[in-house]
């Protein structure tokens, strides 16, 4: 049977810009249309593919720079036939625009159950006012989840969380399983649908997201999900993950692998097929997909490939 792939992309303003004092065309560009490979051309390339992808938007910067710049981006993603759902970054909530380094609290996890709720569905508010359908699926930002969130996400009736990352516990992820466990289950009222792993060194993990794998890795592990019959493959990336931290040039290293991962998906569609989080297939909720082993070559082209990303790409002007 083939193996669901979800692309899921974190849709968001980055806190560096805002932090930095740039005006709001500035933080939008530079955080979701940076340099020519931010949302608009990844929804591009997904087109030219014929793949489908879920971008997880965070509409709280509307507390600070208002509705409209979120109305833009949901535009965006909608009018290319992509799904919309919610992400979450609580640091918004008291963000100003007189005091750049104002926040509250950055992690949902820093907040109670009630407190969780309350986030959750003001920012679900948010992006329906966005024009965005009433979301189903969330992802809270850093992975900041733990089992308050999820049974608030299911007091709110959504349906799909894809919070849980083994590889950033126990310091921002927590929901209560295992760091290994990457296979969907029904947990705690909803499905999760975990984000995929590889063992990258003996007793590490890392998350399978653009920025943190070379080409050939996501290549192995999409075949390692494919050969273990994996009941799903969950991707990361951020709209502004293509560029330099800056957002002021494209991280040529990243653009070549997301555009790697898009013709391999494209040339195994039939047994590695594209869904969205705001549409999940039936899954099968019983299984123990395991991540992929540790292979020293392909760590050491990774590490020498992000090496050349971090010296060049990233100082690009």
């Amino acid at each position: 049977m083939p193996t669901p792939v979800f692309l899921t992309v974190d849709t968001e303003f980055a806190w560096r810009h805002h932090r930095a004092g740039l005006d709001l065309a500035r933080v939008y560009e530079r955080s979701l249309e940076p340099a020519g490979v931010g949302v608009t051309y990844q929804l591009a390339r997904l087109r030219a593919h014929g793949l489908k992808a879920t971008f997880l938007v965070d509409p709280m910067p509307a507390l600070v720079y208002g509705l409209d710049p979120i109305k833009r981006i949901v535009g965006t993603i909608l009018d290319a036939e992509q799904d919309v759902q919610l992400h979450l970054h609580p640091n918004w909530t008291d963000a100003r625009l007189d005091d750049r380094s104002a926040h509250a609290p950055g992690n949902l996890t820093d907040y109670d159950r009630s407190g969780q709720q309350a986030l959750i569905e003001a920012a679900r508010a948010l992006l329906v006012d966005a024009g965005a359908p009433s979301p189903v699926a969330f992802r809270a930002g850093s992975y900041a989840a733990n089992p308050d969130t999820l049974e608030a996400l299911a007091a709110l009736g959504f349906a799909v969380d894809s919070s849980h990352n083994g590889s950033m516990q126990p310091d921002f992820s927590k929901v209560d399983l295992a760091p290994t466990h990457m296979a969907p289950l029904r947990h705690r009222g909803l499905i999760e649908v975990p984000v995929s792993l590889i063992e990258d060194r003996p007793g590490r993990l890392r998350t399978v997201q653009i920025c943190a794998l070379s080409a050939s890795e996501m290549r192995a592990a999409l075949g390692h999900a494919r050969v273990a019959h994996h009941a799903a493959v969950v991707i990361v990336s951020h709209g502004f993950e293509l560029a330099n931290r800056a957002g002021t040039a494209p991280n040529m290293v990243h653009v070549r692998r997301f555009d790697a991962l898009c013709a391999l998906l494209e040339e195994h569609q039939a047994m590695l097929p594209t869904h969205v989080l705001g549409a999940v297939p039936p899954l099968p909720l019983d299984r123990r997909d395991a991540p992929m082993k540790p292979h020293a070559a392909r760590y050491y082209w990774r590490q020498a490939e992000q090496l050349w990303s971090n010296i060049v790409a990233e100082r690009a002007a």
